[in-house]
């Protein structure tokens, strides 16, 4: 680390995201590896009002930007001061993505090598309570000034920064500041460890926050590299900006194949319901066939909302496709089409004018009801997937009952199976939903080889 100079910087913002927030305040400290040699700060015109919250952390009002220089003004001195020097600060994306595009917005293309002294105080001085810039000031004895203003947190940050280059005998922030270094583009406070023991096979990943609660749950064909994306690139929106700060921990399960590692984060979706999961969470289903005896003692089949664990003969992403299979189930069977209700459930209330057609004979009506409702539940086969395991000893196997997933699991090679039904003893049973019946019934079409039909259940 020697000839190289640093610049230690520290930012206040109007907001979390660089997209739609500014720069209040921003202070930098010209650090030659051994002491300071230059410093400097300012206030910055935002040209937007301090949100309340802003103010209250910081205490920056309207009225002391309001004679501060716009960005613009500045970005010449800014770049100046950064160019050719390695970039510093506590939680390092942070400020180099606001600098980066309000340079960008000022004409000025600039790139530069980073250091984290989050990252570089976990593997300097490990185990520590918390590595937030308040609190360890405190752990490592350093005085820390106009906390949440720039120039007192810079001031602190380059303290720090002195303090971690007496110590790092290993030299492990030369390591970090190589371009290439692979954890420099890691969340702040994930510890390299658990990205390092990702292996590039296909699974699921999840990502845990600070109270070890799961944020995020993810399937990849290559863990490794598809965890490795999410860190990657200088997107600057206020969710990755969020997501990447709330990273603490990831877990990781290894399976067979893409399509299990698919199913499986599915399921795990569905029964953690991760706060940065969104594009599943969709596919949930929106509507059911239902099937009633009401008052009047006849049997009634109808389409309508469905509720969160309700119970259903069959579920549906739009009401048409409730309808339609009902109004077949009602030509197939015969059925009365005042039993057959779209929308909403009734107690058998028929109008006047309806009482004028005789209703059906009650005992043939319901008869046919259940014959409409076995037909449907039993016409769908039940199939198993079997594919490539985890290792050359095993084998994946996923179980179909009856159209709809039943489970999944491995089978070691050597296993005889004599009767599909015994692979419901290997798998563990997950709960199904529609459009993880669409996915399996897409794949079974699409690679037949890999499917085995229970050929008493086969239409």
């Amino acid at each position: 680390m020697k000839n190289q100079e640093y610049a230690i910087v520290d930012i206040e913002t109007t907001g979390g995201n660089a997209t739609h927030s500014r720069i209040t305040e921003i202070a930098i400290i010209i650090h030659d590896g051994e002491k300071v040699i230059d410093r400097w700060e300012t206030l910055v015109n935002p040209e937007k009002d301090i949100p309340p919250a802003i103010f209250a952390l910081t205490g920056i009002t309207n009225e002391m930007v309001s004679d501060a220089p716009v960005f613009d003004l500045i970005s010449d001195k800014v770049f100046e001061l950064l160019s050719d020097r390695i970039f510093v600060a506590h939680n390092v994306n942070f400020d180099y993505s606001f600098v980066r595009h309000e340079l960008e917005r000022a004409g000025l293309k600039w790139t530069a090598k980073k250091l984290c002294t989050v990252r570089a105080a976990r593997k300097i001085r490990p185990g520590l309570l918390s590595y937030s810039l308040g609190r360890l000031c405190d752990s490592l004895d350093i005085h820390l000034d106009n906390r949440h203003r720039a120039g007192g947190d810079a001031d602190a940050t380059a303290i720090l920064f002195s303090r971690l280059l007496e110590w790092d005998t290993d030299k492990e922030m030369d390591k970090m500041i190589k371009k290439t270094a692979p954890d420099q583009r890691l969340p702040p406070n994930l510890p390299k460890e658990d990205f390092e023991l990702l292996p590039e096979k296909p699974g699921v990943y999840y990502f845990y926050d600070e109270h070890n609660k799961v944020i995020y749950v993810g399937k990849a064909v290559n863990l490794k590299k598809r965890v490795a994306s999410h860190f990657s690139g200088h997107k600057i929106t206020p969710q990755r900006q969020n997501f990447l700060r709330e990273i603490y921990a990831i877990t990781f399960e290894v399976c067979g194949t893409e399509l299990m590692a698919l199913l499986l984060e599915c399921t795990e979706i569905k029964k953690l319901w991760p706060v940065h999961n969104k594009a599943l969470k969709r596919f949930e289903p929106k509507f059911g066939l239902f099937e009633y005896e009401a008052r009047n003692g006849y049997r009634y089949l109808a389409v309508g909302k469905l509720a969160k664990n309700q119970n259903c003969i069959e579920t549906f992403d739009t009401i048409y496709g409730g309808i339609n299979l009902l109004q077949d189930l009602a030509k197939q069977f015969d059925l009365d089409q005042r039993f057959c209700k779209y929308g909403s459930l009734t107690d058998g209330v028929f109008s006047a004018q309806s009482e004028i057609i005789p209703l059906p004979e009650m005992e043939y009506h319901n008869d046919q009801v259940q014959a409409a409702i076995d037909f449907h539940v039993n016409n769908r086969s039940s199939f198993a997937i079997i594919d490539k395991g985890r290792n050359n000893e095993e084998r994946s196997c996923i179980w179909v009952e009856k159209g709809h997933f039943y489970g999944m699991g491995y089978l070691d090679t050597d296993v005889a199976i004599n009767d599909l039904t015994e692979i419901r003893d290997y798998v563990t049973p997950y709960h199904s939903n529609q459009y993880i019946t669409e996915l399996l019934c897409s794949f079974a079409q699409k690679y037949p080889a890999k499917v085995r039909i229970l050929i008493e259940e086969s239409h």
